[in-house]
C-alpha cells in the first residue's frame, strides 16, 4: 500500500499546477472564513484527510495511551480557546523530527520527536496551543478556499497538499520542483501576520489553562538556538513556521505582564515521554538507553523512567524483568492509567490472563474515562478469543461512545470471531460510515445481504441502513456538485 507521504506529494503536484494560491483571494486578518468555507465542509475535507492518515500512513502511531494523553491536554486548552466547541482531534506520528501541524476541521498531529524533545508540560501545551489558533482563526480554511468553484476534490488536493508541507517539508519540496512551482513555497507555509496572531491566542489558551506561559518562548528559544548552531538544518516546524526574531521578543514581552509561577509537570506527562523513549529503535537499544539514565540518575521522574524500561522490556518479551520494574513503580506510589493498562498486558502475557483482566477492570473503575483502558480491555477478550463477552463490553461501549472507529472495527472483530459475517460487514460498515466513506459503507451492508447469515431482524436493520446511506450519498453527491 502506498505511503499517505506519498500520495500527499501527489495530490500537492497536482493542487499546485491546477489552483496557484492568492493572497488576494483570502480575507482579512481576523475575518471569519465561514462564509467561504463552511465549517462543514473544512469538517469533511479534514475528516478525509485523517482517514488517509489512518489507514495509508505507516508513520501513523495507533497507540491508544499517547493519543488518550494528547486528546486530554489538547481538551484542557480547548476548553479556553475562543472557539471551545469546535471539535478537535489530536493524534501522533511516529517520527523523531520536532514537528506538529494543523489540519481542515481541527485534527492536530504530534511528531514523537516533539514529545521527546519538550523538557516541560508547558513547553508541549505551548505548540498545542498555537496550532490549535491557527484552527480557530480559520487560517487553514483561508488557505484552502480559492473561489466558489473550486470542488471539494480540489479542496481536498490542497489540504493533502498544506499538509505534506507541514508533515514533511522534504517531500513537500520535491514535489514542487518537480511542478516548477517553486515561488508559491512560501504561501503554502503560514504566514508571518497567520503566525503572529497564532501565537497571540495561543498565548492567552496557555495562560487560561493554567500552564506556564514562558514554555512557549521557551521552547521556540530553544529551536531558534539550535538551527543556529547547524546551519541549513531547519526543524521540520521552523520551516513552515518561520520564527523571527521579532515574533519570539514579542513572546518575550508577553510574557513579563504575567506572575511567575512554577507548574508542575503531569504524571501522564512524564509517562508517554518516557513511552516514546522507550519506542524507539530495536528493544535491545530502548533498553539500554533507559537503563543507563537510571543508573546514572538523569532523569526528574524515576518512577517514569522505570515504566519506560519496563515498557521496553514488555517490547522485547522479557515478561518477568518488566514485571519487576513495574514493581518499582507501584511501590514509588505512581498512579495512572498507562500503569494499569502496561500491568494488564504484563500479567496477560505472562499467561495470567484472569489477573490481566481483573487489573483492567479495577482501572476502568478508577478512571472511567479513560479510552486506552477500554480498548485495552476489549482487545484481550479478542485475543483471548472470548469473542460473545468481547461482543457485550463492546456493544455497551459503544451505547457511551456511538462514533468511537475503535470499538467498531473491535466490534466486526468480534462478530467475524463468532462466525457472524452479515454482522461483520453490518459493523464494519459504521467504521467506512463514521469516517465519510459513504461508498465503501454501502459495499459492506451490500455484502451482508448477500452473507445469507442473518436472522430476520438483523436483516431488517441491514436493509434500512443501506437505504440510509444511500441516501446520504445521494444527497453528498449533490453537494459535491454545487461546490
Amino acid at each position: 500500500m502506498l505511503s499517505c507521504r506519498r500520495l500527499i506529494a501527489a495530490f500537492l503536484a497536482c493542487a499546485l499546477i491546477a489552483q496557484p494560491l492568492r493572497a488576494d483571494d483570502l480575507p482579512e486578518l481576523g475575518d471569519v472564513a465561514s462564509n467561504e468555507l463552511p465549517l462543514n465542509t473544512e469538517k469533511k475535507i479534514g475528516l478525509q484527510v485523517m482517514h488517509d492518515i489512518r489507514w495509508r500512513e505507516p508513520a501513523y502511531l495507533d497507540d491508544a495511551d499517547i493519543e488518550a494523553y494528547l486528546n486530554q491536554l489538547g481538551g484542557r486548552l480547548t476548553a479556553v480557546s475562543n472557539d471551545p466547541g469546535f471539535g478537535f482531534y489530536f493524534f501522533a506520528i511516529n517520527d523523531p523530527s520536532i514537528n506538529a501541524f494543523a489540519m481542515p476541521g481541527g485534527y492536530i498531529g504530534v511528531h514523537t520527536g516533539l514529545i521527546a524533545v519538550a523538557q516541560t508540560e508547558s513547553e508541549l501545551a505551548g505548540v498545542l496551543s498555537h496550532e490549535i489558533s491557527h484552527v480557530t482563526q480559520r487560517h487553514i480554511a483561508r488557505q484552502i478556499f480559492q473561489s466558489k468553484q473550486i470542488g471539494m476534490a480540489s479542496m481536498v488536493a490542497m489540504a493533502m497538499a498544506l499538509l505534506a508541507v507541514r508533515s514533511n517539508g522534504q517531500i513537500a519540496g520535491a514535489a514542487i520542483t518537480t511542478t516548477q512551482a517553486g515561488a508559491l513555497s512560501a504561501q503554502l507555509a503560514f504566514s508571518r501576520d497567520f503566525e503572529r496572531e497564532a501565537d497571540r491566542q495561543g498565548f492567552d489558551i496557555l495562560r487560561k489553562a493554567g500552564f506556564d506561559v514562558r514554555g512557549m518562548s521557551a521552547f521556540f528559544g530553544r529551536l531558534q538556538k539550535a538551527v543556529r548552531l547547524y546551519e541549513n538544518n531547519a526543524t521540520a516546524y521552523l520551516r513552515t513556521h518561520p520564527l523571527s526574531g521579532e515574533r519570539l521578543s514579542d513572546m518575550q514581552n508577553r510574557e513579563q505582564a504575567v506572575p511567575y509561577r512554577q507548574v508542575a509537570d503531569s504524571v501522564d506527562f512524564q509517562l508517554v515521554r518516557a513511552k516514546v523513549r522507550a519506542m524507539q529503535g530495536m528493544p535491545s537499544e530502548a533498553i539500554k538507553d533507559l537503563a543507563s539514565l537510571l543508573r546514572e540518575r538523569k532523569f526528574t521522574s524515576e518512577g517514569a523512567i522505570r515504566y519506560g524500561l519496563a515498557y521496553a522490556y514488555f517490547r522485547n518479551r522479557d515478561w518477568r524483568a518488566a514485571e519487576r520494574e513495574m514493581s518499582v513503580v507501584h511501590r514509588l506510589k505512581l498512579s495512572a492509567p498507562m500503569l494499569e493498562h502496561l500491568q494488564a498486558d504484563i500479567q496477560i502475557a505472562e499467561g495470567d490472563l484472569p489477573g490481566g483482566l481483573a487489573v483492567y477492570r479495577d482501572a476502568m473503575v478508577r478512571f472511567p474515562l479513560n479510552l486506552a483502558l477500554l480498548y485495552g480491555y476489549g482487545r484481550a477478550l479478542i485475543d483471548a478469543h472470548r469473542f460473545d463477552e468481547a461482543l457485550r463490553f463492546v456493544e455497551t461501549q459503544l451505547g457511551n461512545y456511538p462514533e468511537d472507529v475503535r470499538l467498531h472495527k473491535m466490534r466486526a472483530e468480534s462478530y467475524a470471531g463468532l462466525g457472524k459475517k452479515a454482522m461483520q460487514h453490518r459493523a464494519l460498515a459504521e467504521v467506512f460510515a463514521l469516517q465519510e466513506q459513504t461508498s465503501d459503507a454501502i459495499e459492506q451492508l451490500e455484502l451482508a445481504q448477500k452473507a445469507g447469515d442473518a436472522n430476520f431482524f438483523e436483516m431488517s436493520s441491514i436493509d434500512g441502513r443501506l437505504r440510509e446511506l444511500k441516501q446520504q450519498h445521494i444527497e453528498e453527491l449533490k453537494e459535491k456538485r454545487s461546490w
